[in-house]
């Protein structure tokens, strides 16, 4: 396990890879990316260097904007689905039928 700034470093580069896959749409690498995100979140919660550390909770806190646009971009990605699911139910399709859960 990376430990205080490689570990917040793996984090900034998680979330960046996270939202290059939510604008590429490509489920695969959204998938991948949720995978790395969690992992570093657990990382950097695990430590919890940074909440004695002000350089590394000012580095932390610098990642906001970044997980926040990742945050706006799976909401608005979740919008979407919905809406397609209500044109589908509106033309006679069940929900069944897109998702194989």
């Amino acid at each position: 396990m990376a430990g205080g700034p490689a570990s917040l470093d793996a984090l900034h580069t998680a979330c960046g890879q996270l939202r290059r896959a939510l604008d590429a749409h490509d489920a695969d690498a959204i998938n991948t990316a949720t995978r790395a995100v969690k992992s570093a979140t657990d990382a950097v919660r695990a430590q919890g260097a940074w909440k004695m550390d002000s350089a590394l909770s000012d580095t932390l806190n610098s990642l906001r904007p970044l997980i926040e646009s990742a945050r706006i971009r799976v909401n608005l990605a979740s919008d979407d689905v919905r809406r397609r699911l209500a044109l589908l139910a509106e033309h006679g399709v069940s929900a069944s039928a897109t998702y194989g859960r």
